[in-house]
């Protein structure tokens, strides 16, 4: 069985798919899939699916999508029902639990692979990591959950640690190209982010570094320009000392900026 998250809902043994139609159990589904194996209390269930008002019947309407799962997983195992309830989705005291087996879940092999991205950068092997980071960022397939709508709360907390784990790996992949000479690779994916996460000072920071040793400084002091305006009119905030400090650096093409390849680089741009 093999189980996605980062994308679209997938649920799969072989050809045949166990995610349920309708909406709300598909809900249950996700919520149990994102536990990981520990218990999912009957509260988050019913909070999922009903907010702050359950109905008076929410608690058997939640016992028949979980029935509902339990008949989709049995048919597409292959195995009975009873055994699906006592080995795979498994009632627990206040709650229920899905079991997955290491690597059936896309969330796993993601943070397996962040985790080695990371040894390796820590270690000084830049390649290594940009590879692992690569991986890592080459499982999603789209928002996560994107076609689990709408998400109640403890979906989105789910969600949003999720895609803020994406970003901060994106960071860290964007980083260890740049550590490689990979700046002229980088612009586009940069000048993407930077329209995405408009107030984001790390990615623009990243963007002007690469603008600047790709030879154009113009663009790169543009990007702070258009940030800093952005930012006192919309925030009435000041860009950070770290990023004032790179556009000064850009401006007196300061050459600590222009490390060698492969060397981690701690000018005033990143320091």
């Amino acid at each position: 069985m093999r189980v996605n998250v980062l994308g679209p809902l997938t649920l799969r043994h072989g050809a045949l798919s166990g995610v349920p139609s309708a909406m709300k159990p598909r809900k249950v589904l996700s919520l149990l899939v994102l536990g990981d194996g520990r218990m999912v209390p009957v509260r988050s269930l019913m909070a999922e699916l009903w907010g702050d008002q359950p109905p008076r019947t929410g608690l058997t309407t939640l016992q028949t999508y979980i029935l509902q799962v339990r008949k989709l997983l049995a048919q597409v195992l292959g195995i009975p029902s009873a055994m699906v309830a006592r080995e795979v989705l498994q009632t627990r005291p206040g709650g229920y639990a899905l079991v997955l087996r290491p690597g059936q879940l896309d969330v796993h092999d993601y943070r397996n692979l962040v985790t080695e991205g990371e040894g390796a950068l820590e270690a000084g092997h830049e390649r290594a990591a940009d590879a692992a980071f690569r991986q890592a960022l080459a499982l999603w397939q789209g928002p996560a959950l994107v076609d689990v709508t709408p998400l109640g709360r403890p979906l989105q907390a789910e969600v949003a640690r999720l895609e803020q784990s994406r970003l901060t790996v994106t960071e860290r992949g964007i980083e260890t190209r740049l550590r490689l000479g990979g700046h002229l690779e980088a612009l586009s994916d940069l000048a993407s982010l930077v329209v995405e996460h408009r107030f984001h000072e790390g990615i623009h920071g990243q963007y002007m570094l690469a603008l600047h040793r790709s030879g154009q400084r113009t663009r790169a002091l543009a990007v702070y320009q258009r940030l800093r305006m952005a930012m006192t009119e919309e925030l009435g905030l000041e860009p950070s000392a770290k990023l004032q400090r790179l556009q000064q650096a850009v401006l007196a093409s300061d050459p600590r900026l222009d490390h060698e390849v492969g060397t981690p680089g701690r000018g005033p741009a990143v320091a």
